[in-house]
């Protein structure tokens, strides 16, 4: 027990340290908000990569698509690295860099109405972005419950207050430039205690040989290969289409969600985009990868504890299950493994939905002419009323994790995926087509909610995310033009001629 507290002291020190030491960088609403726009690539690519990957991944997804899927479900984590990073890095990095920095936006709110000249689009999508990142915050908490009481026998609700209290410090004191240099600490643990884990757990089930063996015996429960053996060691597992589903919504989501694109808008330099690509790709191969795979042994730990009264697996309970034998100081690894990854999401949400707030809905329509220091002051409070409100949340969730990102991320990638990458390329995006995709985005996930037409809600947030692409270029094409000059004058920022040196270019 005891290194355990000393590995939580030393770790919530450092992070409280970093805060201060990133108090300089937050003096002016780009510091707060953006880091100034100097951002590294190491920085900018563990910020991603952080923000990416919660304990709902590690606990909830993992535990639960690991049990559905087999080993199979390693493949949501190779869908993680190379759409969700690499790709996502590949399509929009450059160009929101570019864009954004041209338009002034410091959101991607406010990037609507820059881009498409609408305060209204402006405002709507600032209200989607507080309504669903709420209950995804609040997603972010429930993984460390289960892990908390295996470990110390804490009880939940101090482990949520506890861990909002932290986060809160560093965010308020030191902005993005703290959340940036945490996440580079958060995510070197997380790298560390995820190959450990591994490791530990397979060499309790006799080693990866003997372990892949033994799942091979298990016959599968899923309608479509109900009985068969070896379908949980099958290439693409016994449910191969709700696989898909997953792989779409948990990698493809992130090119639609707001605390994603932004650490684009915070990049340094062309080298650090480059270097930032392989970075959070190999990051997300490393951590996503391992977390699914880990939890794709998931039926070798069934065992009665990992069940509630009427008899149903309950998911979250999984990894905790798996982990709970291991020697002391490995769990102690595993719960500042979870910490990490819970941490650098929920700083990154939080700062998202404040900053939204503040400088998308508050300032110009309910404060007029807010000055730097106020902009400041309100996004600090606000980082206070969301924390207060998730912690509020987390401890009486409605659902299970996989349930709330998967409406959060659904609703969110849904609404704002196709217009802001199809604004990026294509200048004959118009006004009614934004609308169409925020309508379509939310509109499906909402309605799946209520009606329940659509299964799971992670298919019905993939669904969301494919609507969009569709709806937004269909509406377009019928729906009346912007001003031709304005949006040329937009997409001039690309054609600018830059100098850069023979080592980045071999043109003349």
């Amino acid at each position: 027990m005891g290194i355990k507290i000393i590995l939580l002291v030393v770790f919530f020190a450092i992070m409280v340290g970093v805060g201060i030491y990133a108090r300089r960088h937050a003096t002016s609403v780009d510091g707060f908000v953006l880091g100034g726009r100097s951002v590294g690539p190491w920085l900018t690519a563990f910020a991603y990569g952080t923000s990416y990957f919660s304990a709902v991944v590690f606990v909830g997804y993992a535990g639960q698509f690991g049990w559905k899927y087999g080993i199979a479900s390693t493949w949501i984590g190779i869908g993680n690295a190379v759409i969700g990073s690499l790709l996502a890095w590949v399509v929009l990095g450059r160009r929101t860099k570019i864009m954004t920095q041209h338009l002034g936006s410091k959101t991607m709110p406010d990037f609507f109405g820059q881009r498409y000249s609408s305060k209204a689009l402006k405002i709507a999508a600032s209200v989607i972005v507080f309504v669903f990142l709420i209950p995804y915050t609040a997603s972010v908490y429930n993984g460390l419950s289960r892990l908390f009481e295996m470990a110390f026998n804490i009880p939940y609700a101090w482990c949520v207050i506890a861990m909002a209290v932290f986060t809160a410090l560093y965010v308020i004191l030191g902005g993005y430039m703290a959340t940036a240099i945490n996440d580079f600490i958060q995510g070197i643990i997380m790298l560390i205690g995820i190959v450990a884990v591994i490791a530990a757990v397979l060499n309790g089930q006799g080693g990866f040989m003997n372990a892949v063996s033994e799942m091979a015996q298990i016959p599968s429960d899923v309608a479509v290969t109900e009985g068969q053996p070896g379908a949980f060691t099958s290439f693409f597992g016994p449910d191969p289409l709700n696989l898909l589903g997953v792989v779409i919504l948990t990698s493809l989501g992130t090119w639609g969600l707001p605390q994603m694109i932004g650490k684009f808008y915070a990049i340094k330099d062309e080298k650090s985009i480059n270097t930032g690509t392989v970075i959070s790709t190999l990051f997300a191969v490393v951590v996503s990868g391992g977390c699914y795979f880990l939890g794709g042994f998931a039926r070798l730990f069934d065992s009665p504890q990992i069940y509630d009264a009427t008899g149903a697996v309950v998911y979250d309970s999984i990894i905790p299950y798996m982990l709970s034998a291991l020697p002391d100081i490995l769990i102690g690894i595993v719960v500042v493994l979870v910490l990490s990854a819970s941490m650098s999401t929920l700083s990154s949400l939080v700062l998202t939905s404040s900053s939204t707030m503040t400088l998308d809905l508050i300032k110009d329509n309910v404060v007029k002419n807010m000055s730097e220091k106020k902009q400041i002051i309100t996004m600090q409070v606000l980082i206070v009323f969301f924390l207060v409100v998730s912690v509020v949340i987390a401890l009486d969730p409605p659902t299970f994790i996989a349930q709330l990102m998967g409406i959060s991320w659904g609703a969110l990638a849904g609404a704002f995926l196709a217009p802001f990458m199809y604004g990026l390329y294509w200048k004959g995006v118009t006004r009614a087509g934004v609308w169409a995709g925020f309508i379509a985005g939310v509109g499906l996930t909402v309605a799946n909610m209520f009606i329940g037409f659509i299964e799971s809600s992670i298919n019905a947030g993939a669904a969301a995310m494919v609507a969009g692409l569709i709806v937004v270029p269909v509406v377009s094409l019928i729906s009346p033009k912007l001003n031709k000059e304005k949006v040329d004058d937009i997409f001039e920022c690309y054609e600018e001629k830059v100098v850069i040196s023979k080592k980045r270019s071999l043109q003349e």
